[in-house]
């Protein structure tokens, strides 16, 4: 019964099992760097949940059977002495299992119920099927059983504290399966759209077709490519509640949020073989633009967080993400884009920039998402030479926009506040060797040996050429044998996991090489590509990684690590191919 896998192998306690479009996961980890014992279905609506626990079972004791747990994308087996279990979705809310010589349980992760919590059971008539409701994901889990017997059921309709949940079992055949849904109130009973090994094929085949359109330059050298791409595409959810657009969350493990810098990563990976798709992750936080023109902090199925704000790195994502795209915006898109540009701006400009005050500054850390970053132990509400780039490059993209949209005083205009912003800061933050921060309140400066303090080289060919010779020697102090760390080691505050006070992060690995690149500094570009490349290669996605060890950190399956791999890849090999 063992169907074929195909695609690169993975493991569950790394990257969730899933299929772009779904809201839910198969997955140990349950929460925050927690991980259960047993595989659960985690569900993202309403936050992350683990809803079910999916456990195999002995036949012969009715004890948890001890098993390997293989992935590849499409198929998802647990393997033991006495028998296999497979699973692989049939589309984004239900997923087919069927298992040969092992029962199968599947059971309420919560084992209390309340009021206001946990996991209602019961059995439907109406669709002869068992049904799960959840408090904390407000949807219903259907169990269906298609072939087989119920080896037993428990706490039907049962309150207060209990197990929860069925048993399947194999008849004559010696074999059986199942169905299990996420759905809202109510649906017809489930039918079975094809064979299990059809739909293994189906869900094999819907990833190849996404791999090869996405990374068709991939090969022997770039080895990650189709894990890195399994990472984005599993990681995708159709639009649902607050989510307006088909969107990859940064992680379907606990950072199951789409943040207004992450998605900008994302979409420039996606924009050559997905363009579609691309074009949602751009947009997706605009939609969610306030009166004032700011983004959100991060936008997931049930929460839209104004808080606090994220760098205003989209002007340059946009300039980017243009080149990339396989057909020009259209008029009226490249309108409403510059209008939204237009008023991002703005918020900078106004809400974040002092009376008399020619930049802009930061309220708190986490505005920057450089969040613990050194640059901010004096102070919190600073201006600093980064936001300044980056507001730089995005005047610049708009008057170029601009310029397009025949707007031609407005070009002029946001030509002349670039030139402005750049002006000041060279004046105000550069001392002649390196920038400095300084407090928006008392106008006092500090230095750091944070690698945020060197971003302004994303400015690239913008630079005076002294000052981007500076930055790239400055630049080197923070390379290790697997990327740029956050923090210089050498530092007195490095912390080997310390998020962004030492660890090697993707996107400011992605805004260094291409200003670096942009401002002539090649075989330093090069340098930092090679070694973050080798890193992912050899330890994965992560949300960040030990610097000095190359060993993932904190949620190990993130989105925009991965889709900084995939255009550091292709870069990388249209440039061989030269």
């Amino acid at each position: 019964m063992t169907a074929a896998p195909s695609g690169p192998a993975f493991s569950v306690h790394d990257i969730p099992f899933s299929v772009s479009g779904s809201w839910f996961d198969i997955s140990p980890v349950v929460a925050e760097k927690t991980y259960a014992e047993d595989l659960h279905l985690v569900s993202h609506q309403n936050g992350m949940h683990g809803v079910l626990r999916l456990v195999p079972l002995d036949p012969e004791r009715g004890e948890r059977a001890e098993t390997r747990v293989e992935a590849t994308p499409g198929l998802l087996a647990w393997t033991g002495r006495q028998g296999r279990v497979e699973l692989t979705y049939e589309s984004p809310d239900t997923v087919r299992l069927r298992g040969s010589g092992l029962d199968f349980g599947v059971l309420a992760a919560a084992r209390t119920l309340t009021p206001f919590s946990g996991t209602y059971f019961f059995h439907d008539p109406a669709a002869n099927a068992h049904v799960f409701t959840s408090y904390e994901t407000g949807r219903r889990y259907r169990v269906t059983v298609l072939s087989g017997a119920l080896a037993g059921t428990a706490g039907a309709q049962a309150l207060g504290s209990g197990d929860r949940g069925v048993t399947v079992t194999a008849q004559a055949d010696g074999r059986w399966e199942l169905a299990i849904e996420e759905f809202d109130a109510a649906r017809p009973p489930y039918v079975s759209s094809a064979p299990f090994d059809d739909i293994v094929a189906a869900a094999q085949g819907a990833f190849a077709d996404f791999v090869n359109a996405v990374a068709p330059w991939r090969s022997d050298a770039t080895p990650a490519a189709e894990l890195a791409v399994y990472v984005v595409w599993s990681a995708t959810v159709a639009a649902k509640g607050l989510v307006t657009r088909p969107a990859v969350l940064m992680s379907k493990h606990w950072m199951d949020k789409v943040w207004s810098w992450d998605h900008c990563f994302n979409a420039l990976a996606l924009a050559p073989g997905a363009p579609a798709l691309a074009w949602d992750q751009f947009s997706l936080p605009f939609d969610h633009q306030d009166e004032s023109g700011a983004l959100p902090d991060s936008v997931t199925h049930s929460e839209v967080l104004y808080n606090f704000v994220k760098p205003p790195i989209h002007g340059w994502a946009l300039g980017h993400l243009r080149k990339r795209l396989a057909e020009p915006l259209d008029r009226a898109e490249l309108t409403k884009v510059y209008r939204r540009l237009e008023r991002w701006t703005d918020f900078w400009l106004t809400a974040r920039r002092a009376p008399g005050a020619a930049l802009s500054h930061y309220q708190h850390g986490n505005d920057s998402g450089w969040d613990n970053a050194t640059t901010f132990d004096p102070a919190r509400v600073v201006v600093t030479a980064d936001l300044a780039a980056f507001l730089t490059l995005q005047l610049h993209e708009l008057a170029r926009l601009a310029g397009e949209l025949d707007l031609s005083d407005e070009a002029r205009r946001w030509s002349l506040t670039a030139e402005d912003t750049q002006a000041a800061l060279l004046d105000e933050l550069w001392t002649g060797e390196r920038f400095v921060a300084r407090g928006a309140d008392t106008g006092e400066t500090w230095s750091s040996a944070s690698l945020l303090d060197l971003m302004p080289i994303a400015l690239g060919e913008h630079l005076p050429g002294d000052v981007s010779s500076a930055l790239a020697d400055q630049i080197k102090a923070h390379l290790t044998p697997y990327g740029l760390a956050t923090e210089q080691p050498t530092s007195p505050h490095y912390l080997a996991d310390g998020y962004w006070r030492g660890p090697i992060w993707a996107p400011a690995t992605i805004l260094i090489e291409d200003g670096l690149r942009r401002a002539g500094h090649h075989r330093l570009a090069d340098d930092i590509s090679t070694r973050f490349r080798a890193l992912c290669e050899t330890h994965g996605f992560a949300e960040n990684f030990d610097a000095l060890t190359g060993t993932g950190l904190r949620d190990r399956a993130y989105t925009w690590t991965a889709a900084a791999y995939l255009l550091l890849a292709e870069a990388h090999a249209h440039r061989d191919s030269r």
